[in-house]
């Protein structure tokens, strides 16, 4: 259950980008992109963060500079995966700069820089309680969870917008998230069991990098005790 989950959420953007377009060596190169983003579908659903990054960065490489809405995608699914993938800080800086692009163009979709914004928060949320638990000063983890708080916030205005009442209760919990974390006392922090997208991190070389440098636990949310943003039952 959990791998259908997972699967589902990272590759959802990319389930219409199964195409062919244009003859001979076009059609190649767009068969390139197909093949490679269902490795990283397949290699998803087992798991295999790692295989799927670097199935995507194949499928990268050879877009076309003109479809940059193919190219917004699957960045969009590698930094998903890399979240996975103990690559939280890479993750982070890749969404910034992602969705930096995504509102500068006129032609980006609007669910993409939607889905976009809601990755990059959770990310700033995640990287906030890393840094709270290494000991950073408030100066420094502040102003990351409290742009993952506006973030939060521009959802849920959003989706208040919409009417869709799920997606308003979830983007209010979500702001609800992010400032508990803000205001909870360290000792709390460290007695509550870390995301799952914190776990991977803080057991690899993530320790000590701060974001928005290129090398570089969960506050309750309702009964749940839920982080913001994906979460994966077992």
């Amino acid at each position: 259950m959990k791998s259908a989950l997972i699967s589902v959420w990272l590759m959802l953007g990319l389930g219409g980008l199964i195409f062919h377009f244009g003859p001979g060596k076009e059609l190649e190169r767009y068969d390139y992109v197909d093949a490679n983003v269902e490795q990283a579908r397949s290699k998803v659903s087992l798991e295999d963060w790692s295989g799927a990054i670097e199935s995507l960065d194949k499928a990268l490489a050879s877009v076309p500079e003109e479809r940059k809405d193919l190219d917004y995608e699957i960045r969009l699914e590698k930094a998903k995966a890399q979240m996975f993938d103990a690559q939280l800080p890479e993750a982070r800086l890749g969404l910034e700069s992602l969705l930096e692009e995504l509102l500068a163009d006129d032609k980006a979709k609007s669910e993409l820089v939607a889905e976009t914004r809601k990755s990059l928060a959770n990310a700033q949320y995640y990287v906030t309680w890393l840094m709270r638990l290494e000991g950073s000063p408030r100066e420094e983890w502040e102003p990351e969870i409290e742009a993952a708080r506006q973030n939060y916030r521009l959802l849920a205005e959003q989706a208040e917008a919409s009417g869709s009442a799920e997606q308003v209760e979830t983007a209010r919990e979500d702001v609800e998230s992010a400032v508990r974390l803000a205001r909870l006392d360290l000792s709390e922090l460290q007695a509550l069991p870390l995301p799952c997208q914190c776990k991977g991190c803080k057991s690899c070389n993530c320790k000590g990098m701060k974001p928005g440098k290129k090398k570089g636990k969960n506050p309750a949310k309702g009964a749940g005790n839920q982080p913001p943003g994906e979460h994966f039952g077992s």
